[in-house]
């Protein structure tokens, strides 16, 4: 029997809105699931164009080493493209459009 997908919640500052995100899906994927667009272009954890604070949770990566410093790491910083929650977040992050629902 396969066991349900973890669902953490997602909270986006200083927007305020937030999103449900599995542990199935990066956190960009599921953002987008929610009508929401977080900044990206390579989705591979390479250009950082989507690198943002980390506020609250954890995190684990799909890659072994994203592009991110161990600096950064430190101080909270990742990247949605390549990162799955690992519980609820809290995420700072710029620039992000709400998709328009039809």
């Amino acid at each position: 029997m396969l066991e349900p997908d973890a669902t953490y919640t997602v909270l986006i500052q200083p927007l305020g809105r937030s999103f449900e995100a599995p542990d199935s899906l990066t956190l960009l994927e599921a953002a987008s699931f929610a009508g929401l667009r977080l900044p990206r272009m390579c989705r591979n954890g390479t250009c950082r164009t989507c690198l943002c604070k980390m506020l609250d949770g954890r995190v684990s990566y799909q890659i072994e080493w994203p592009g991110v410093s161990a600096e950064e790491k430190a101080e909270g910083y990742i990247l949605p493209c390549v990162a799955i929650a690992q519980s609820d977040l809290v995420i700072e992050v710029s620039g992000v459009e709400e998709e328009s629902r039809r």
